[in-house]
Order: structure tokens, then sequence, then C-alpha cells
């Protein structure tokens, strides 16, 4: 989500018509998933990609032009040789599809009203997952053009012009907003995508240090919600930290009782104080928080996890607490290890195992 909001803000400052062409449909394993998409402006912007760029990609940009020019939506079905899906990670040739449609960017009137009203319902989820909340929207992908937006607080906007169609896509919805997983639906002869729009993760550092201040960095790029906080107000500036979205002075153990340490939360904990790292570790690893890493050696860390077991704290949650942190990069500089911390907390996230990819599969 942070990806196309971002690239639609940067169209913003040359209002007019774009076309955003969404990955609806893959044969095949592919580095980018359903939902992938590229945004393509009327005067000659482009920004993301379907694939992972060359051919397939080019294709979808010509086709964008078209779209602007008619400002009508279409699925294109790409048909690819074996030279063209090794090129995007397929073992063979195979299809993928691919939804163009316009948008209206800066001004209403910029794409007519279909455009314009795709571009509102699109910026409501977007206010919705901004408070906190979770919603899907769902696109027909042929016949008359379509929108359904369901949030997860029950509210319902849109049609698909007959009442128990939004239903059965409304019920489909919902189950694909608890897996959260966006997916191509075919039901009652109708086929429609349904994106799943969820809130920026959450990176809650605890220690405004020289490795914090890359790490909220990085953590932007990755489409991350960053917090620092600190107790030290020389510390937690933010003119040391310009790419995070809060910056607090206080007692961290109270402060960080104010975010959510729900599974999609990362913890982490880099001011190397004991005053700081063991009242907070206390409360984290009562919650389900997704990721928990402190700052600091082996031994350092044994030392923390005696204080908290002597403290009733039992084996098992203290297994979860990760130190040293990060993966080994062979990491010295303070912009490395931040690289090296967020990429464990994308592993623990995604489901990765940290080993190569030219290692997977090999005997």
């Amino acid at each position: 989500m942070a990806e196309l909001f971002d690239h639609l803000d940067h169209l913003k400052q040359s209002p007019g018509k774009v076309a955003v062409a969404t990955l609806v449909n893959t044969r095949g394993t592919t580095p980018r998933k359903e939902g992938a998409k590229m945004v393509v402006g009327e005067h000659g912007d482009i920004l993301g990609s379907v694939t992972i760029g060359g051919c397939v990609d080019a294709q979808v940009l010509e086709e964008s032009a078209a779209v602007l020019a008619t400002m009508r939506p279409r699925l294109l079905e790409l048909n690819l040789g074996d030279e063209e899906a090794w090129e995007i990670g397929l073992t063979c040739g195979g299809t993928i599809e691919v939804f163009v449609e316009p948008l209206a960017v800066g001004t209403a009137d910029a794409g007519g009203a279909d455009a314009a009203g795709n571009t509102t319902l699109y910026e409501r989820v977007r206010a919705h997952a901004a408070r906190g909340g979770r919603g899907a929207v769902v696109t027909r992908l042929e016949g008359a053009p379509a929108k359904l937006v369901v949030l997860d607080d029950g509210e319902t906007v849109g049609t698909f012009g007959d009442r128990f169609l939004d239903d059965r896509f409304v019920a489909e919805a919902r189950t694909a907003l608890a897996d959260g997983v966006s997916k191509t639906l075919f039901l009652e002869n109708v086929r429609a995508f349904v994106e799943i729009f969820a809130p920026p993760a959450l990176l809650l550092v605890v220690g405004g240090s020289h490795v914090a201040m890359p790490l909220t960095a990085l953590a932007k790029v990755l489409g991350y919600r960053s917090v620092v906080l600190d107790g030290r107000p020389r510390f937690a500036t933010p003119e040391r930290f310009p790419d995070a979205d809060d910056v607090r002075v206080g007692i961290p153990s109270e402060m960080v009782r104010e975010y959510p340490l729900i599974p999609s939360a990362a913890l982490v904990l880099v001011a190397h104080d004991y005053k700081y790292d063991l009242p907070v570790l206390r409360h984290a690893l009562a919650t389900d928080v997704g990721y928990i890493g402190m700052l600091g050696s082996r031994r350092r860390g044994e030392a923390i996890l005696k204080l908290l077991s002597e403290d009733g704290v039992d084996d098992t949650a203290l297994k979860r607490v990760r130190v040293p942190i990060g993966l080994d990069l062979g990491a010295k500089s303070a912009p490395e290890i931040a690289l090296a911390v967020l990429a464990e907390i994308q592993a623990v996230r995604g489901g990765g195992t940290g080993v190569p990819m030219s290692a997977k599969g090999r005997a």
C-alpha cells in the first residue's frame, strides 16, 4: 500500500491522469506477488514495476498509454515465451495478467468521473489504514468498471450493480482480509481482484543511538512506521531522525505501552542500557510482538536474560529475544548493523531463513 500512495503523492506535483497497472494473476513463481504495481503518469513519469523490468514492463507501459488515451481500464493477458519467462523468474513459458486502470491525481476532473471516483475510494482505504484499520479494494476485472471497498469495521462502499453479487464478493473480501492475502476471485461468472490494504508495520526503536539513525532511514524505504523512544533529549531529536514518523522523549518503559505490540510489529532495543532494556523487555515479552531484538554481545545478552529469568520470566519467552541482533552480514559500521537488523526483521516477518538464495535447494 505504501508504495502505491508514495507514487501517487509524487505525481501530485504535476497533477493529471495516471494509469495504475496491477499484477492480478500469475502462473508459476515470480519475484513480484499479486498486487505489485506500476504507476504511469501522462507526463511521462514511470514509478514501480509489475515484474522486474524488461519486456513485460515495456508491454504494460505501452498499454498504459492506450488506457490514458481512452480512459477505459484494460485487463492484459501476457503470454510469455521461455526466454521472457526466465527473465521474470518463471521456470518455463506461462501467462500473467495485469489490470490497468486510470486514476486522477491532484484534480478531480483530471481523468473524468470514473478516474476521480476510483482515486477517492483508494484514498478512503488509505485514511482507514492510517488510523490502524485494514481494508480491501475489490476491482471488477471484466465487463463494466466497478469497485467495492470493504473495511474491517464493517463498512462497505461501492457496488458491482447487483446486490447479490455485492454480498458474495464482500463475504469473500472479508475472508481475504482475515488471511491478509490479495487474490483474484471468480464468483457467479464474474472475475475480480481483491487487494488487501493494511497499516504500515510498526518499528519501535528504544534508544536514539547512532545505529537507530540509519535504522529508521532504511525502515522508511521499506514502508515501516518507525518510532524512536529515548529518555535523553539530546539524542531523541527530529534533526537526528528526519525519517522517523515519531520521536519521543520520556521513560521508554512507560511510552512503549502506548503502542500495539502485535505480531506485525518489531521492537528493537539499541540504547545499550540495562535501565531501559530490562523494563521494556518485561513488558514486550508479555505481548504478541513479532520481533524482539537487542543490541549487544552474546555475553551481555545472557546477563540481561539471566536477570529476567530471576525475575520470573520463563525460558520460552526469553528465547524470543534475539541477541546479538541481526543477520550475520559481517557488519561493522552503524549503517551495516542497521541493514543486518532490518534483514532479520524482514526474514522473520516473511518466514524466510536468511540462507542465501543461491544456496537454497542445493544438496
